[in-house]
């Protein structure tokens, strides 16, 4: 009997029935008190997610608090708010106060090893002049090197936590430091991070962190977070920034429960679902369960004979949502979609390389609320596709080494 559709790309991913059955209620007015009922739920789970995703539930919030926004748009249209909120009026520091010659224009410190800290760098571009602390993608990021690079002009230091397209987890509270150290505000990618791993706003210095509904939240895609710290509001400017991405507008507007403009109603509605099963969860389970099922992916993967791509060193670990894994040579670049379209066969989907990554690698996601069942069948689909495509992998080790690490007991054989 062929088995349910599997999705495992990172991102979107699986949402539950609940969530899904919550788009399905009468519309109403993105003006009713109705929908400001929906908003404030999304943002009271959003508090939750943002100031408490650590391991033991102690809160990360600074002394003055902050407020968790959700916009209409995906977490790229934060990103863009962040930054042009913050530089798009040439800095905060007028050109007399600074001290690198003929700098009158903010300057940015974008930290990128792949795609989306290379996002985050060309969106900065658009607004101030930046420089790129850049090493190839899966490399780790020398704090050196950042620290070199940030200076007292520095206005503002951009940063991916868990780099997508390469399955790595950045050093944020390292760079954080440094930031801190400059004076320079800190503003952090946390799209497949938060919601799934531990994120700590005030010990790591951030000022602005973005999140994404589709990803560790397991809400639909369509609309995003951020956490707009108290201590940074002075220094935004909404004029400065696209119309749509005034974020003091967008915070006037949140303390009304709603939003400057009309509203995606069926997603704020599967948000809040979304949120409100993680706060039941709770944080420290989430974060332990991520790391579990990460920790499987890699080890089935990895006993079955495959090679995992990126190259963590120093501060900069392997992430724990997404697992990236170099494919061997014989289903690599043009010989890549033997091995893809094997799994698609099976009923599962997952992702391949991004951009010059294409036909390296292949990424799974283990975001949201997968159960153990669902990382041990990933495991099987991709050593029953790699063993089809002729690469030698030893597909029961590598299911064996993935169930030891879950502590998953074999189901018994179906009856004949």
């Amino acid at each position: 009997m062929d088995e349910d559709f599997l999705l495992l790309n990172p991102g979107p991913v699986p949402i539950t029935d609940e969530v899904s059955a919550a788009m399905d209620g009468a519309m109403v007015s993105h003006r009713s008190a109705a929908f400001e009922a929906v908003y404030e739920r999304a943002q009271d789970g959003l508090d939750y997610v943002f100031e408490e995703s650590t391991l033991d539930g102690t809160t990360t919030a600074t002394d003055a608090g902050g407020t968790a926004l959700i916009l209409n748009g995906t977490a790229s249209m934060g990103m863009e708010a962040a930054v042009a909120n913050l530089v798009g009026s040439a800095g905060r520091r007028p050109a007399s106060d600074r001290t690198q010659s003929g700098n009158a224009g903010a300057h940015v410190v974008a930290v990128v090893n792949g795609k989306f800290g290379r996002r985050f760098a060309r969106i900065a571009e658009r607004y101030a002049e930046v420089t790129r602390v850049e090493v190839p993608w899966g490399d780790s990021v020398p704090l050196s090197d950042v620290d070199a690079a940030v200076t007292d002009d520095t206005d503002l230091v951009t940063m991916v936590h868990n780099e997508t397209s390469t399955g790595l987890l950045n050093p944020v509270a390292g760079v954080g430091r440094i930031a801190d150290d400059h004076d320079a505000r800190f503003v952090v990618d946390g799209v497949t991070s938060i919601g799934g791993d531990v994120f700590c706003l005030d010990h790591w210095n951030v000022d602005i962190a973005i999140t994404d509904a589709q990803k560790a939240l397991a809400a639909p895609p369509g609309i995003s977070a951020m956490y707009v710290t108290s201590e940074v509001v002075d220094d935004l400017d909404g004029e400065s920034a696209p119309f749509y991405q005034d974020l003091e507008w967008h915070l006037r507007k949140a303390g009304d429960h709603q939003t400057p403009f009309t509203s995606a109603v069926p997603l704020f509605r599967a948000l809040a679902v979304a949120v409100e099963d993680i706060v039941a969860e709770t944080m420290p389970a989430r974060i332990r369960r991520h790391r579990r099922q990460a920790t499987a992916f890699r080890t089935g993967f990895t006993e079955m004979g495959l090679e995992l791509f990126a190259n963590a060193e120093d501060a900069t670990v392997l992430s724990n949502t997404v697992t990236a894994v170099s494919l061997p040579d014989a289903v690599a670049g043009d010989d890549a979609d033997a091995f893809f379209d094997g799994v698609t066969e099976r009923n599962v989907s997952i992702s391949g390389g991004q951009a010059h990554l294409g036909g390296t690698i292949f990424r799974v996601s283990n975001m949201g609320g997968l159960p153990d069942e669902a990382i041990l069948r990933g495991v099987r689909v991709v050593g029953e596709a790699m063993a089809d495509a002729g690469v030698d992998v030893d597909v029961d080790a590598g299911v064996a080494a993935a169930r030891a690490t879950l502590d998953v007991a074999e189901a018994a054989p179906a009856d004949d």
